[in-house]
């Protein structure tokens, strides 16, 4: 017989199975109440949700509304490739169609987000009793593509008055929530 995938509780004419719109499985009406947008699946309006899928659907629709511009509008970092002592000075934002990796300096850089393993992002300020820390740069390993190799790009915010800290840090902030985000959707 039937059962809820959460509380176990037994389907019958009283209770009823409701399904939940973005993992699909079956819950009671207590374990399936949660209702959100789901933009990605085309729901706008809010539609029932396990409380697992309701949280990252909320965490998702956070980022869309407020981080997601920040990636897309770039910010200026020096870029430093694999282990060259030699960094550039380039803009980094995310493409328009949200796929890519843009770099821009005297050279560019197209990097497929898909082909991204890792990103780790760089801090000071840290402090055992868990102060403040600014981010300051990132490190980020890709697979280039026709190879299985992995390289490294490594992004520190630049210290010069005229490329807006502020801003860079804002940027590293937006693709760290993007990180989690990515990593939390593929697990599921």
């Amino acid at each position: 017989c039937p059962r809820c995938m959460q509380c176990d509780t037994k389907f019958d004419f009283i209770t009823r199975k409701h399904h939940c719109r973005r993992c699909g499985k079956c819950f009671c009406d207590k374990c399936c109440s949660k209702k959100v947008p789901l933009p990605r699946m085309c729901f706008v309006d809010p539609v029932r949700q396990c409380a697992e899928c309701a949280l990252i659907s909320q965490k998702e629709t956070e980022f869309y509304d407020k981080q997601l511009k920040v990636l897309m509008n770039g910010a200026t970092f020096f870029v430093t490739l694999g282990t060259s002592d030699k960094s550039e000075l380039m803009v980094c934002r995310l493409s328009n169609n949200q796929r890519y990796l843009v770099l821009d300096g005297d050279s560019h850089y197209e990097i497929e987000i898909i082909q991204i393993s890792t990103v780790q992002i760089l801090t000071e300020g840290f402090t055992p009793g868990g102060g403040n820390t600014r981010a300051i740069g990132m490190i980020l390993q890709y697979k280039v593509p026709g190879s299985e190799e992995l390289t490294q790009m490594k992004f520190t915010a630049s210290e010069d008055f005229s490329c807006n800290k502020k801003l860079s840090a804002s940027w590293l902030a937006a693709m760290h929530k993007a990180t989690k985000l990515l990593y939390e959707s593929r697990d599921q």
